[in-house]
C-alpha cells in the first residue's frame, strides 16, 4: 500500500545574487551549504535577480533593499505564485523576508539563512510580529477574505468561528470564538467534541457575527463568501477512482469535478485520490492527483474487499479481485461516511467520502535544558499545539513559545499518569496537543505512558529530544564512543531485585552504563550497592562521571573513579556515567575507545 508522506516544504531551486564581492562570498557560503542553491549571473546585477526571478523557486539578494524593490516591482504577480525574496546587507548582519513571508517561505529561508551566516532574521509579517499563527500557514487552502479576517484576529476584533468538526487547528486567540451551535448539519458529519479551536458549531454557513462580523470557517463545503469571511479547507475528503485501463486525465478530472461541484463540496479539501493497488501505475489516475497537487493512495483488493459498501458489484470483483473500487478505496482508512456514492463515465469511477478529523498528539522533547539544546521542530510542534501538558517546571521552561490562547495543563511529580491521560483525552477530543517533557520524551519520559492509552484514533508526531545522557556525555568528554546501556535506579516502578540484575548484566558485559534516577532523600542506597557491582567487575580506578543539570545554570561536572566516589554528590537532577574496563581519562575528560585500528 502506498502511503502519502508529508515533508516541510522547502525551496528547490534557490537563486543568489550578488553585486560586489563581499556579497559573493556569502553567496558562496550559502551555495557550499545547500546543494540547491546557486549564483545567478548575467550582462549586469538587474538581469541576474530578473533571471533568479524567473528560474526559481526563493531568491536571496545580496543587495540594497531598495535596488531589489525597484528590479522587482514590475514583476509582481500574485503572492502564491511568486518567489520568496530574502535580502541578506553587505556585512551578513541582517537576512530581510522581503516578498513571500508566508505563502513563498520567506520567512523561513530568513531564518535558515542566518543560521548559516550567523545573520539576525529580520520578518515584518504582522502574525509572526505577535506570536500569532497567519491564516495562510496552518498548511491548508484558505479561501476568501483572508487578509480582512486576518487583520481583523491582530487587531483583536470578534471573530466567529464555525467549524463542521473538531479539527486540530493551533491556537487562536481569545477574540476568535466558536459560534453558538444551531441544529446539527444535514449531511453527515461527526460527532461534536468540547469546545476548543476548530470545535465544530454546526453548518458552516451559520453563525454570522452579530452586526456583521467577521467570520472564520473551516469546511469542506462550498460556501457564499462575502469580504469578512475566509475560509480553511481542511483535507477531509477522499476521492476514490476506479478506472479501465488506459482512461484519459481529462476524463478523471472532468467526472471528479463535476460530482464535487454536484454535492456543494470543494476540491481544496481533497486529502488525496484513493484506488486500487492495480491501478497505482495509471496515468490518468496519477496525471489527475499530481494536478490537484494530492497524493495518490492505492490498497490491495483484499482490503477493499473488506469495506461494506452500499454499491458492489460482481461484475468488478471478477475483474480486480474486489466488489468496490471506487467506494471503498474512498471509505477506507478513518471513520469515514460516504458523500457520493459511485458515478462512472465510460473508463472512470468517481465516488467521494468525508472522513472525520482527528485529533494530533506531539509527544515532544525539550532536551536537557538550554534553550539552545532544544530543536526546531520542538519548536514548531509547541506553536501548533493549542493544548500543551506537561510536568509544571517543564512547560515554564517554554511559555515564551506559546502562542497567545493556548490552553496549559501543567501538574507537579508524580502526576505522569494523569498528565498522559490528559494528553491523549484532549486529542481524542479533536485538539492539536503537546505532551512536553524534559530531554528525549521516549527515553524514561512521557512518551511510554501516553502511547498506552492512545488508540488508532488520534494521530502521534514524535519529536526527539537531546537526552540528559548525551548532555551529560558532551560534558564529561567522549564516555559512550563504544556500546553503553541506560539504567534507571529508581525502585517506584521496578522491583529492585529486577534492576539489580539488570547492573549486574551490565557489569558483566562491560557496557559504559548511564544511571538515571540515581539517589532520591527517600532512595539513599540504591547508587552505593549499583557501584559495588561495578566494583565487581573493572578495576577501581574506573573513571565514574557525575553530571548535574546539564546544560543549566547550576550545571556541575564531577569526575571520579570507581573507588572514590561520594553517592553524597548524586542527587535526583544527576546523570552518572560510569566507565567500562577500557575507558579512561585523557587530558582531564573521559573518553571510552572505539578501537579504530589507525590507533593501534
Amino acid at each position: 500500500m502506498n502511503h502519502p508522506t508529508t515533508t516541510t516544504d522547502q525551496p528547490t531551486r534557490i537563486g543568489l545574487v550578488a553585486a560586489t564581492a563581499a556579497g559573493r562570498r556569502h553567496a558562496r557560503t550559502l551555495a557550499d551549504a545547500w546543494p540547491q542553491a546557486r549564483l545567478v549571473t548575467a550582462d549586469t546585477v538587474a538581469d541576474a535577480l530578473r533571471a533568479a526571478w524567473a528560474e526559481c523557486d526563493a531568491v536571496v539578494a545580496f543587495l540594497a533593499t531598495g535596488a531589489v524593490v525597484r528590479i522587482l516591482a514590475p514583476l509582481l504577480g500574485d503572492k502564491h505564485t511568486d518567489p520568496a525574496v530574502v535580502v541578506v546587507d553587505e556585512a551578513a548582519r541582517h537576512a530581510v523576508a522581503l516578498l513571500g513571508g508566508h505563502a513563498g517561505g520567506a520567512n523561513d529561508l530568513a531564518g535558515r539563512v542566518g543560521a548559516v551566516l550567523d545573520a539576525r532574521p529580520v520578518v515584518t509579517t504582522a502574525s509572526d510580529a505577535v506570536g500569532l499563527p497567519g491564516l495562510d500557514t496552518l498548511g491548508w487552502p484558505v479561501e476568501g477574505a483572508v487578509a480582512a479576517v486576518g487583520r481583523a484576529i491582530l487587531d483583536g476584533e470578534p471573530v466567529t468561528l464555525v467549524a463542521d468538526a473538531a479539527w486540530p487547528l493551533p491556537a487562536l486567540p481569545d477574540n476568535v470564538r466558536p459560534a453558538p451551535a444551531p441544529v446539527a448539519p444535514a449531511d453527515p458529519a461527526p460527532p461534536a467534541a468540547p469546545p476548543g479551536p476548530g470545535a465544530p458549531v454546526g453548518p458552516a454557513g451559520s453563525g454570522e457575527a452579530a452586526g456583521g462580523g467577521y467570520r472564520l470557517l473551516v469546511t469542506d463545503r462550498v460556501v457564499p463568501l462575502d469580504d469578512r469571511t475566509a475560509v480553511l479547507r481542511p483535507p477531509s475528503l477522499v476521492a476514490g477512482v476506479g478506472a479501465s485501463r488506459g482512461v484519459p486525465a481529462a476524463e478523471v478530472r472532468g467526472l471528479l469535478d463535476r460530482v464535487l461541484a454536484e454535492a456543494g463540496l470543494s476540491p481544496a479539501s481533497l486529502r488525496h485520490l484513493a484506488s486500487a493497488d492495480i491501478k497505482a501505475d495509471e496515468a490518468g489516475i496519477r496525471a489527475t492527483a499530481d494536478a490537484l497537487g494530492v497524493p495518490l493512495v492505492t490498497h490491495p483488493a483484499a482490503e477493499l474487499a473488506a469495506v461494506d459498501v452500499p454499491h458492489p458489484s460482481e461484475v468488478v470483483r471478477a475483474a480486480v479481485g474486489t466488489p468496490s473500487v471506487a467506494e471503498a478505496a474512498a471509505l477506507l482508512g478513518g471513520d469515514a461516511a460516504l458523500l457520493v456514492p459511485k458515478t462512472a463515465t465510460a473508463m472512470a469511477t468517481v465516488a467521494v467520502a468525508r472522513h472525520a478529523p482527528r485529533g494530533r498528539l506531539a509527544i515532544v522533547g525539550l532536551g536537557p535544558g538550554a534553550p539552545d539544546l532544544r530543536t526546531a521542530r520542538a519548536v514548531a510542534e509547541l506553536r501548533r499545539a493549542a493544548v500543551v501538558v506537561g510536568l509544571d517546571q517543564y512547560v515554564d521552561q517554554v511559555r515564551d513559545l506559546l502562542r497567545p490562547g493556548t490552553r496549559v495543563l501543567a501538574s507537579g511529580l508524580g502526576a505522569e499518569e494523569e498528565r498522559a491521560r490528559a494528553a491523549v483525552a484532549e486529542a481524542v477530543a479533536g485538539h492539536a496537543v503537546a505532551l512536553v517533557g524534559s530531554g528525549d520524551a521516549g527515553v524514561y519520559a512521557m512518551a511510554s505512558p501516553a502511547l498506552e492509552y492512545a488508540d488508532e484514533r488520534i494521530d502521534v508526531v514524535g519529536v526527539p529530544g537531546v537526552t540528559a545522557a548525551l548532555a551529560a556525555g558532551a560534558l564529561l568528554g567522549a564516555p559512550l564512543g563504544h556500546d553503553h546501556a541506560y539504567l534507571s535506579l529508581s525502585d517506584l516502578h521496578t522491583p529492585w531485585e529486577v534492576i539489580a540484575r539488570r547492573v549486574a548484566a551490565a557489569a558483566e558485559g562491560d557496557f559504559v552504563a548511564l544511571l538515571y534516577n540515581p539517589r532520591s532523600r527517600a532512595r539513599d542506597w540504591q547508587l552505593g550497592a549499583a557501584l559495588e557491582v561495578f566494583a565487581a567487575h573493572r578495576p577501581p580506578d574506573t573513571p565514574v562521571g557525575v553530571v548535574r543539570n546539564a546544560s543549566r545554570p547550576d550545571e556541575r561536572v564531577h569526575l571520579a573513579t570507581l573507588a572514590d566516589l561520594d553517592p553524597a554528590l548524586v542527587d535526583m537532577y544527576s546523570v552518572v556515567v560510569v566507565g567500562s574496563s577500557q575507558t579512561r581519562v585523557v587530558a582531564g575528560r573521559m573518553v571510552t575507545p572505539r578501537g579504530y585500528r589507525w590507533r593501534r
